[in-house]
């Protein structure tokens, strides 16, 4: 899940928009993100919960973003930024991961993609009520969309074996995860302009942590569990984010964020090569139409 695609900008560092490399970066950090579903089930299914896998993640990737801004010598937090720093680790990260793990063992990493991808629709609608934002008829269009995509995934899961399960609690789950990611926009906003993402990600993830630990189940895991953990917190969190905030910093945010819609695309193949996950011919036009609705969010007038 693309959650940094919005911090990047902050990087100074001049932008070469015709790098190969830059969109490189931002493909390789959506093929990790992709990932994230997958691989979680190889956690469950070693009777990991998904309140457990979140914890983990986020303990271990907080670890990692603060030797990193220790490394790199990048300024401290900002004091009046502490506070709502640890409000993102509250909601965009407890509260992102857990619903999207729940929507992963619920319903399959592809259904769980997809929804996530909801994740524009709340966000234009609290730019426009919260923030005062307008929104255009682009946008508008662009959230219509989505939202009929969602619907038709919904609606319209899976064939063959390994079907992917829409219950209503899925669903309920899928969507959650779509609103947390919008939070994270919403809320990230100003902290990503004023201070280093890595210590920004260092105080979330660690605050998100500390929600999660009452209701960790504190057994002994097995090697595959803690392999499929380390695998999130490092690959596809922490090394996630360097891929893609390295990318915006060659090609700009804009490119980016509309090469980063491959991550459901990417995350859909993954789970039917991995797990035999299937979406339906009229779910996969589910599907293209929330990818086409991102995409157009994403062009500029």
């Amino acid at each position: 899940m693309s959650s940094a695609s919005s911090s990047g900008n902050t990087l100074q560092a001049p932008v070469c928009r015709a790098g190969p490399l830059g969109v490189w970066l931002v493909v390789a950090a959506a093929f990790q993100w992709a990932l994230l579903g997958p691989v979680a089930r190889v956690a469950f299914a070693e009777g990991v919960s998904p309140l457990t896998v979140a914890f983990w993640r986020a303990s271990i990737a907080a670890l990692l973003f603060a030797i990193h801004a220790a490394l790199t010598s990048t300024p401290a937090l900002r004091r009046s930024d502490r506070l709502p720093s640890m409000m993102l680790g509250v909601v965009a990260v407890a509260g992102l991961y857990v619903a999207y793990f729940e929507s992963v063992q619920r319903g399959g990493a592809a259904l769980a993609a997809i929804l996530l991808y909801s994740a524009p629709v709340w966000v234009a609608i609290g730019a426009h009520f919260v923030l005062r934002e307008h929104v255009s008829r682009r946008e508008a269009g662009a959230l219509l969309l989505t939202l009929a995509g969602v619907v038709l995934v919904a609606l319209f899961p899976a064939t063959g074996s390994a079907d992917i399960q829409a219950t209503p609690v899925a669903i309920m789950w899928g969507l959650g995860s779509g609103v947390a990611y919008a939070l994270y926009f919403l809320l990230g906003r100003s902290l990503f302009t004023h201070n280093a993402p890595a210590r920004v990600m260092a105080w979330a993830l660690a605050t998100g942590a500390v929600v999660l630990a009452p209701f960790v189940q504190w057994t002994a895991l097995t090697w595959r569990a803690w392999a499929a953990i380390a695998f999130l917190a490092s690959v596809a969190t922490y090394g996630a984010y360097l891929s893609n905030a390295n990318g915006i910093r060659l090609i700009g945010p804009a490119r980016a964020s509309t090469i980063a819609t491959l991550e459901p695309v990417l995350a859909v193949g993954a789970a039917y090569l991995v797990w035999g996950e299937r979406l339906s011919a009229i779910g996969m036009g589910g599907a293209a139409a929330v990818i086409a609705g991102v995409l157009l969010a994403a062009r500029r007038q």
